[in-house]
């Protein structure tokens, strides 16, 4: 199955900080070059190519005379800023080696939530590909919160694999595969394929001891997990391992991709969204929704919690409290707890036509994981 890496015309490929970076914070332009030989050498050979790198942070350390990752957000954003542009130049540079030109593309998750946002990424991403261009894709960190707190370029390399429709993702790290424990501890074992969640069961995930970088195996699994949920086959790998990762060697592990294809509007809404607030629903709504895959209605819901406003995500939660789906709200926060318990015919009885409506349509949920 590896072959279908080989065989891809349009891969994206997830590199981090830590494999482009010196201990002290730099640019090692010997790493970036000797990847993008890599990557060069796969386009000119005709392959589509969308690079989602980490980096900007890191890179803007040694500029400005920092000598670890900063722990407050103002600075972090400060590094980003000035790190980004030496990392494009970077890439500008490395890439005019072989003839071809970059586009640089900066996301954050707001971006694949917000649907005109997302339709408008999704045309840029295609369009800079028809030209011929090596878009280097990032979060935009200097805006960003939640995603320099976390980390999360894997999961956004992740959800453009399935923006661009691509036939493969490649997540580059300082790790070379998958463990199944520590690869520090003695005896630990390569998992050289996954082919389910079944394949997963006892191994133990944990954080890289990368000082630069925020992600982790942890955010490499779940990112392959959304991959392949969306029929995409995922090679991890050390960016050291590349040019044999997507020549199709046996290197790394390599994530089977699933049956299933989510509509695009189902999994950014799973994967690139927070509910902005909870819904707490009875176990008949519970069913209703889960099993029978029905809208909610207000008088399946018993509480709610937060401030959101009409159209956002929102959690909706069993009677014990335990997360079940996510949804797009069609009412305000503020306006919830005066619609609870009551049939929508009474609503309208009461407060007019435009309450003769679901909480959530049926369109706009989706049932998370566990329990879909």
């Amino acid at each position: 199955m590896r072959e279908q890496i080989s065989s891809a015309s349009k891969v994206v490929v997830k590199v981090g900080s830590s494999s482009l970076t010196t201990p002290q914070g730099t640019i090692d332009v010997d790493r970036v070059d000797a990847l993008v030989d890599v990557l060069a050498a796969r386009r000119l050979a005709g392959s589509q190519i969308v690079l989602v790198s980490s980096g900007a942070i890191a890179a803007g350390l040694g500029p400005l005379g920092l000598s670890a990752r900063p722990r407050d957000l103002a600075t972090q954003q400060a590094a980003a800023s000035v790190g980004q542009g030496v990392l494009v130049a970077r890439y500008t540079s490395s890439f005019a080696r072989y003839g071809l030109r970059v586009g640089q593309v900066l996301l954050t998750a707001d971006d694949m939530m917000r649907r005109a946002h997302h339709v408008n990424a999704q045309r840029t991403l295609t369009r800079l590909l028809e030209l011929g261009i090596v878009p280097i894709v990032n979060e935009n960190d200097t805006v960003a919160t939640d995603e320099i707190r976390f980390g999360d370029n894997d999961r956004l390399a992740a959800l453009v694999s399935h923006l661009i429709r691509a036939d493969a993702l490649v997540l580059l790290s300082d790790v070379d595969a998958l463990y199944d424990g520590p690869p520090s501890r003695g005896g630990a074992r390569r998992l050289a394929e996954i082919r389910g969640p079944e394949d997963l069961a006892g191994v133990e995930l944990g954080r890289n001891g990368a000082s630069v970088g925020t992600g982790g195996m942890v955010t490499k699994v779940q990112a392959a997990r959304i991959a392949t949920g969306a029929g995409v086959p995922v090679v991890l790998t050390a960016a050291a391992h590349a040019a044999q990762a997507l020549s199709g060697a046996d290197v790394g592990t390599f994530f089977h991709p699933g049956g299933r294809h989510p509509g695009t509007r189902l999994l950014w809404l799973a994967h690139a969204t927070t509910g902005r607030g909870r819904l707490h629903l009875d176990q008949g709504a519970v069913e209703a929704i889960v099993a029978r895959r029905k809208s909610l209605l207000p008088a399946g819901v018993t509480s709610v919690e937060g401030e959101f406003a009409a159209g956002d995500p929102v959690d909706l939660c069993d009677p014990r409290g335990d997360l079940v789906a996510r949804g797009l709200v069609n009412f305000d926060a503020a306006e919830i707890p005066g619609l609870l318990g009551r049939s929508t015919k009474e609503l309208a009885s009461a407060l007019g036509p435009e309450y003769e409506r679901e909480l959530i349509h049926r369109d706009d949920i989706v049932i998370l994981e566990a329990h879909a």
